[in-house]
């Protein structure tokens, strides 16, 4: 099977895009001319299902406001043997799709990330880059060290990566869990660096800095309590127990002294919180042994779809 005669299915979530979405279309249809371009409107209050149905695009709708909402219809919805997935809003290179499927069919590969390069200074938002290299620090120092950019919307997928993928999110941190994902079950995955461009006159960004940023954060933060329990809930018993312990020290020293424990409630909250230290650890070490058993069901998941392969003719 050669990447032409592929089922390439071409996914745009799309929110107030009439501006750029037609321009989407018709890149895609030039660089990918054998594949389906679906465009899912979720709400748009302007023109944008009209815009890329003249475009050429199958339009459907997502009713549940949200990128993760989107996305979770798109993966379920369609079938394909190769799933690009790419913003509306005409940021992103479509000349670069090929390249990276011919990355993901030649390497084996489940996902391939656009790592962007800005072509123009405009192209990132004020605050956006360094909250980039932020979260995909904090993300690299949690999972492991895999990608330079973990908020590009830019993905090309195996047909395998999207139908074994339990959706989660509800809005833009479902780059970060497509991320963890691949990096908890240890998914070969790579990187292509693609132009990135500055919006079109008459288009605008849904993401807000500090909102967003923090709910990706958040996310992050419940995804490090799920799927690594034992760290999450032991660094919480050792903070608990080390308060534990200052509380303590003065009231061991003077009972030693005198005899008597003069400070009873201190005591008492000394002894709670190493309690609730010893619960905290207890706590890690039962969801540590779910997390694994909930691992083994995604990688059976993952194995029970299809492998994607490109024959030589």
């Amino acid at each position: 099977m050669t990447s032409t005669q592929l089922r390439i299915a071409v996914l745009v979530p799309c929110y107030n895009e009439e501006a750029a979405v037609a321009t989407v279309v018709a890149d895609f249809r030039k660089a990918l001319p054998s594949a389906e371009i679906y465009v899912y409107d979720n709400n748009s209050r302007d023109r944008t299902a009209a815009v890329a149905r003249e475009a050429g695009a199958i339009v459907r709708s997502e009713r549940r406001q949200g990128k993760g909402h989107v996305v979770r219809r798109m993966f379920a919805d369609i079938e394909a043997d190769v799933y690009v997935l790419v913003d509306g809003d005409a940021t992103y290179d479509a000349p670069s799709a090929p390249r990276m499927i011919d990355r993901l069919l030649d390497d084996h590969l489940d996902m391939v990330v656009g790592l962007r390069v800005d072509q123009v200074q405009a192209a990132y938002r004020l605050g956006h880059r360094t909250g980039n290299r932020m979260l995909t620090g904090f993300l690299s120092s949690t999972f492991g060290y895999a990608f330079k950019d973990i908020l590009s919307g830019y993905r090309v997928f195996s047909r395998r990566f999207v139908k074994s993928f339990p959706v989660l999110s509800d809005g833009f941190e479902i780059e970060t869990e497509l991320a963890v994902y691949a990096l908890e079950l240890s998914l070969p995955v790579a990187e292509v660096e693609t132009p990135y461009y500055a919006r079109p006159e008459g288009s605008f960004s849904k993401l807000n800095t500090w909102r967003d940023g923090f709910r990706i954060l958040g996310t992050m933060l419940k995804l490090y309590r799920s799927e690594r329990p034992l760290r999450f809930f032991t660094v919480i018993g050792i903070l608990l127990a080390l308060a534990s312990i200052i509380l303590a020290i003065p009231i061991v020293i003077t009972f030693i002294e005198t005899g008597l424990v003069p400070r009873l409630p201190t005591a008492v909250l000394s002894m709670g919180l190493m309690i609730m230290a010893l619960l905290s650890a207890s706590s890690g070490l039962v969801l540590d042994t779910v997390t694994r058993g909930r691992r083994e069901m995604k990688m059976l998941a993952y194995l029970s779809q299809p492998a994607l392969k490109r024959d030589a003719g």
